[in-house]
């Protein structure tokens, strides 16, 4: 007995939407373990010629039992790196280096984010690129040195081009070249 080609079409839309699903889903960004830390989500932003400074962010969770503390950085394409902090203070947004580094206290997770806990870039050498990894090297009181690749998101990305939630930065996304599903029915 035949099937109707509703059903056959249903079946048919229902792959292409599986396939697609599965094409497009986050791929799952880079876990970089350093003793009970484990440093996740680290991206940056693409910066315009000419650019010195630029921004660094990540997250930080401590498995351990002791609090240990990022001092600071480094990197090729920078002359300095630092942990910063920016905060509103009396209505005024305020930046300022952490002299002491950032505390990451057993069973917790800190996130460097914009408009909060940051690594900053000093002295660029040359411009971020949109695609590209930047290494850097993150320096830990206990931990040590640890190597992570930043992710370069566009100018002005608020979160990782691919992130946890699986969001990408919309504004860059070509929307001629995305499948319109407005008539499907799952």
């Amino acid at each position: 007995m035949k099937k109707p080609a509703s059903v056959s079409m249903t079946t048919a839309i229902a792959a292409v939407a599986v396939l697609w699903c599965s094409l497009a889903a986050p791929v799952r960004a880079q876990e970089v373990k350093a003793g009970d830390l484990v440093i996740t989500q680290a991206w940056t932003r693409a910066t315009p010629g000419g650019a010195k400074i630029g921004g660094g962010y990540l997250t930080i969770e401590n498995k351990g039992s002791t609090p240990d503390r990022l001092i600071g950085g480094s990197a090729d394409v920078a002359g300095k790196v630092e942990v910063h902090e920016m905060a509103m203070n009396n209505g005024v947004m305020t930046m300022r280096p952490l002299e002491k580094g950032l505390a990451i206290e057993p069973g917790k997770t800190v996130k460097l984010a914009p408009g909060g806990y940051h690594l900053m870039m000093f002295d660029l050498k040359s411009p971020l690129k949109q695609g590209e990894k930047l290494p850097v090297t993150l320096e830990f009181e206990k931990a040590g040195k640890v190597q992570v690749s930043l992710d370069v998101a566009g100018i002005g990305a608020q979160a990782p081009a691919n992130n946890a939630g699986g969001h990408t930065d919309m504004k860059n996304m070509d929307m001629k070249k995305t499948p319109d599903h407005s008539g499907m029915k799952m």
